[in-house]
């Protein structure tokens, strides 16, 4: 029978990874202690895939390609909170990652000699350990053999697993406290006193908050569209949205809250929410997208899971949510106009991706001087993410926009991890099986110290320098890098900052792991 699975698994290699995809995601869903591995489970599948049939490893081009779509994700995803956070304390808390990534390579190096492994072995073990492919690509690409993904496959289960266990040793350690979850966006029915009598709407809107907007107004025991002209008076109502703080603001001054009073009429004006997947509104702000010939007022957009302002200068993309006060008649034709296909969610622009990645493997490509003599370069991994990080910053060149829409790059990139890691599993099941064979629990050992090296001067360093709890484990989990460490950092901290800190982490570090392991092994 085993040998009618391997002749079957050999004669077809894509049959072979894209049931160690299946199996291995089948196996990711399982909770173990509250820790589960996600895609990463496919690493495991795929190897005892590849130790029963040696020769259904897929060909080299086929897990590249898998790799090229997850980094070119991340980056463009990632790209606007990565360059932004270079303004604020981003600096110092990649300058904490480097020391930690610097150092748990260092310790992989000095452990080579011990365990009698190769250096190649060493950089899988650092690789797996900061659950890195990108990594792990570099590292294979330097050494010209198999010996990286051993590495990594004997210490990614520590990288997934590790970090978990050590943050929450750590959060009932110092026990933190946390602020509630602030709100980006807030809706609020505001009716007015004595100080806006006989103002007009323009007037108002003038001495409000730049980030507050008034959406609609009421007057007679009618909502009606907030027109420039129309003159306030005691007692009537405006609806506002924007930054909750500035909504405070605007009723210590102007009035007081009356939820409900706005809003529980909706026979005059009603609010629609319509997905944009007409490509005529992408790319485009706010502020230039043709409206229709009845009242509209955008108040924000929902993407992903945030929700952001409609400033004029804010620029939309494919499967935004727009969310807009207009006549009650009116809703279907706002629909007709925006496109309101939930297919918006899953456009994107094949030419733009194209040119994007072409660009990040021409930059891959390009020799950097070492001191010494020698030369690294990004190649196939850091080329991509560091262009992708670039362009989804920019988000628009001309005609060419660069985003993805959100569930679209989730698919983009979990695809492509699968493919990865399948592909390269299977190539490694059978040396994976002869090393531990041969080395047993030493390389166990091993991968477990560059693990604890990488994550314990994080956490106990990043303490020490004050750093607040929720951002030090977004910068923990940037650090190592498996998305369900940042999951695990979010359960422990509930905030928004847990994300923020890994935006800034992972694609940084990301580089610095793919340059150490080519100055490793050069």
């Amino acid at each position: 029978m085993l040998d009618l699975v391997r002749t079957l698994l050999e004669a077809s290699p894509l049959l072979a990874l894209f049931l160690a995809i299946a199996a291995g995601y089948a196996l990711g869903q399982i909770s173990f202690a509250g820790v589960s591995f996600g895609a990463g489970a496919v690493l495991f599948t795929g190897l005892i895939i590849g130790a029963i049939a040696p020769k259904a490893a897929p060909p080299g081009l086929v897990g590249t390609l898998g790799l090229v779509m997850f980094v070119y994700g991340v980056g463009i995803q990632f790209g606007p909170q990565f360059f932004s956070s270079l303004k604020g304390p981003g600096l110092k808390y990649i300058a904490l990652a480097t020391v930690s990534v610097v150092a748990s390579l260092l310790m992989a190096m000095a452990l080579a000699g011990p365990l009698g492994i190769s250096m190649g072995t060493a950089a899988g073990l650092f690789a797996g350990s900061g659950t890195s492919t990108p990594t792990l690509q570099a590292a294979l690409a330097a050494a010209g053999n198999q010996d990286p993904a051993i590495g990594y496959s004997v210490s990614y289960p520590f990288g997934v697993v590790g970090p978990i266990i050590l943050m929450t040793v750590m959060a009932a350690w110092v026990k933190p406290t946390f602020k509630a979850p602030s709100q980006s966006v807030r809706v609020a029915e505001l009716t007015l006193e004595s100080t806006c009598e006989d103002r007009t709407v323009e007037e108002v809107s003038a001495i409000l908050p730049s980030d507050l907007k008034i959406v609609a107004v009421r007057q007679h025991h009618v909502n009606a569209p907030p027109v420039a002209g129309t003159r306030l008076h005691e007692g009537d109502g405006l609806l506002l949205v924007g930054n909750p703080a500035s909504i405070e603001r605007a009723k210590a001054a102007m009035g007081h809250e009356e939820p409900g009073r706005i809003s529980r009429d909706r026979a005059n004006y009603d609010v629609a929410r319509v997905y944009v997947s007409k490509p005529a509104f992408v790319g485009k702000g706010v502020h230039e997208i043709p409206l229709p010939d009845f009242p509209v007022v955008i108040s924000h957009v929902r993407r992903g899971d945030a929700d952001i302002m409609a400033s004029s200068d804010l620029t939309l993309e494919f499967g935004d949510l727009l969310v807009a006060a207009v006549p009650s008649n009116r809703k279907a034709d706002l629909q007709r106009h925006f496109g309101d296909s939930i297919k918006g969610n899953a456009e994107l622009s094949f030419v733009s991706i194209g040119v994007g990645i072409a660009l990040g493997l021409l930059l891959g490509m390009i020799p950097v001087p070492l001191p010494g003599g020698g030369t690294f370069s990004l190649g196939v991994a850091g080329g991509p993410l560091v262009m992708a990080l670039v362009l989804g910053w920019l988000g628009r060149t001309g005609p060419l926009g660069w985003r993805i829409p959100v569930v679209a790059n989730l698919v983009l990139r979990n695809l492509g991890l699968s493919i990865f890691i399948g592909a390269v599993a299977i190539g490694a099941g059978t040396p994976f099986v002869q090393t531990v064979a041969s080395s047993g629990i030493q390389i166990l050992l091993g991968g477990a110290a560059v693990l604890l090296t990488l994550v314990l001067i994080t956490l106990v360093a990043g303490y020490l320098l004050g750093i607040p709890f929720d951002d030090l484990l977004g910068v923990c989990a940037g650090s190592t890098g498996n998305p369900a460490i940042l999951v695990a950092a979010g359960r422990l901290a509930p905030t928004e900052r847990t994300d923020l800190g890994y935006a800034i982490c992972f694609p940084s570090m990301t580089i610095v792991k793919i340059i150490a392991v080519q100055v490793l092994l050069s």
